[in-house]
């Protein structure tokens, strides 16, 4: 890499920055408020759409290292869209039809750059459904200081690493690495007593941008597991929240504080930074021994990814069983 390559990069982490500290300061001037609800893990107003700078650093990026146009225009459109959600309510069918347009676009521009043989593009739907979940997924799962941009500082830091090893395309690897630097710079802001919060602009645009990429790196279905074992904490508490709520009868449309890290915060009183980079490390542990194992085949990487899902689920049974037994009593 040049020097000014090196330099664009590091600009990815002063934008990220620059972005929480703008909306920090102007936030609420231009109508990004969080106000709090009976489904919040915070109790006073805070601005949100901090991830605007998680944005421009995404697209100085892809339009300096020549990423193609069919895939971080689609990305930056659902970002924007997602940004204007946080002004105004959407409704979800909306936001649906858009993201699966955007994500089946982007999809045909990887799998056309790759080459890949006419009988993938029967995957699509398949992995549209991806794309747009793990995006919808990420958003979800960013309702407690910090636990966002860190995941996505460790989730795209391991997906980089994975595309060296993979020898990728060397401007995948920056886009990575901007990805990472650029919810570094947000962290601060974000992580103890926030001041700013990401807000949909910046979860979206992460999940969208790191699904996308682990379809772009993916030479082998093996490829896609261990790329989506990065993000495996999501993942796992999604699942697990989302079967807890179909067993209990909820209405799955309805807002809610489930997810075990909400439980963590709210029910055990677990200060957010803490539930955040415990996320986090349990990732880097995931991630880092799915990266070791890859070599030894996919039963082994698929029996390691059960291994630990038991592990989650597990952990997430005995502590809401505490819970509601602490209500029945």
């Amino acid at each position: 890499m040049t020097f000014s390559e090196y330099m664009i990069l590091a600009s990815s982490f002063g934008l990220g920055a620059g972005g929480g500290w703008v909306v920090s300061r102007w936030g609420d001037f231009w109508g990004l408020t969080d106000i709090p609800n009976e489904r919040s893990s915070h109790s006073r107003p805070t601005p949100k759409g901090g991830g605007i700078g998680i944005l421009a650093a995404f697209l100085i990026c892809s339009i300096s290292f020549s990423i193609p146009i069919s895939f971080w225009i689609p990305a930056a459109f659902i970002s924007l869209l997602s940004l204007w959600g946080d002004h105004s309510e959407i409704r979800p069918q909306i936001r649906l039809l858009f993201q699966f347009t955007t994500g089946t676009i982007l999809l045909i521009g990887i799998l056309i750059g790759n080459g890949n043989a006419i009988v993938t593009y029967t995957l699509i739907p398949l992995l549209a459904v991806f794309v747009v979940g793990t995006a919808n997924y990420y958003n979800f799962m960013d309702g407690i200081n910090g636990i966002a941009a860190i995941t996505g500082l460790v989730g795209f830091g391991l997906l980089g690493w994975f595309a060296v090893i993979e020898a990728a395309d060397p401007h995948l690897i920056a886009l990575c690495l901007c990805m990472s630097l650029s919810c570094l710079g947000f962290l601060p802001f974000n992580v103890h007593n926030a001041i700013v919060f990401m807000g949909d602009v910046g979860s979206v645009l992460l999940g969208f941008v790191f699904a996308g990429l682990v379809v772009w790196v993916s030479r082998s279905f093996l490829d896609f597991v261990c790329g989506t074992s990065f993000l495996f904490p999501f993942y796992a508490d999604e699942l697990t929240t989302l079967f807890v709520r179909i067993k209990d009868g909820d209405r799955l449309i309805t807002p809610h504080r489930s997810h075990l890290y909400q439980i963590l915060t709210n029910e055990y009183g677990i200060i957010h930074w803490k539930v955040s980079l415990g996320y986090g490390a349990f990732q880097l542990i995931v991630g880092v021994s799915i990266l070791l194992l890859k070599d030894t085949g996919c039963m082994t990487i698929l029996s390691m990814l059960a291994l630990y899902f038991c592990v989650f689920i597990v952990l997430s049974y005995f502590l809401r069983r505490k819970v509601k037994s602490q209500i029945q009593i």
